[in-house]
């Protein structure tokens, strides 16, 4: 179990609790409008996300990693070179949908973070579509199954993700329903469905 802020020693409460707060962060993230002074598409942009959000709860959060880490049978971009890989991406174009995808991609192999990378670069990746095409992903209609398949497969072949995530686009970029049941989504693909968006925001 990762070390924590609130001295929490069981997984399962930690978890619960780690939901409970970032999500509250992301939806203060939209709220304070907040999200609107990080820099788009870049690293330092994505540890400014996910600064935000995890903050309260790890140390690391914001830090690019210094382990190694692995899931499954994937082993992200080792940590000795992860600097220079970041900086890589940073340079990537971001002008088009095609090209957004394409660095997300790559930004999801890098795996910045020891954890929250999924969270955190999902929002990074709607940033860059909001200033680049006026659009986001509406995360709503982007089943679970598919996008973690789509997603596994990418470092290999993205033409899966970048037609899932085409399918879904929507130029409700300021909609904060779509943006609450996108963060939901978002979760769900990692495994927290403990509360919903809309249970916290009431």
């Amino acid at each position: 179990m990762l070390n924590n802020k609130l001295g929490i020693t069981n997984e399962v409460e930690l978890s619960k609790e780690e939901e409970r707060i970032t999500k509250l962060k992301a939806l203060e993230l939209f709220d304070s409008k907040k999200i609107d002074e990080f820099e788009v598409g870049t690293t330092n942009g994505l540890c400014m996300i996910h600064k935000f959000l995890f903050d309260d709860i790890y140390d690391f959060a914001g830090k690019i990693r210094k382990d190694n880490i692995a899931k499954g049978n994937f082993r992200f971009a080792s940590a000795m070179y992860l600097e220079d890989v970041l900086s890589k991406i940073d340079e990537m174009p971001q002008d088009n949908f095609e090209n957004t995808i394409k660095k997300y991609v790559e930004m999801n192999i890098a795996h910045s973070f020891r954890d929250g990378n999924g969270r955190s670069t999902r929002i990074w990746l709607d940033m860059i579509l909001k200033k680049e095409i006026g659009k986001v992903i509406d995360w709503g209609s982007v089943p679970k199954d598919e996008y973690l398949l789509a997603m596994e497969r990418s470092p290999v072949k993205d033409t899966e993700i970048m037609t899932l995530l085409n399918n879904a686009l929507t130029a409700k970029v300021n909609d904060r329903e779509v943006y609450m049941k996108g963060i939901d989504v978002s979760y769900t693909y990692e495994g927290y469905n403990t509360y919903t968006m809309d249970e916290l925001d009431s």
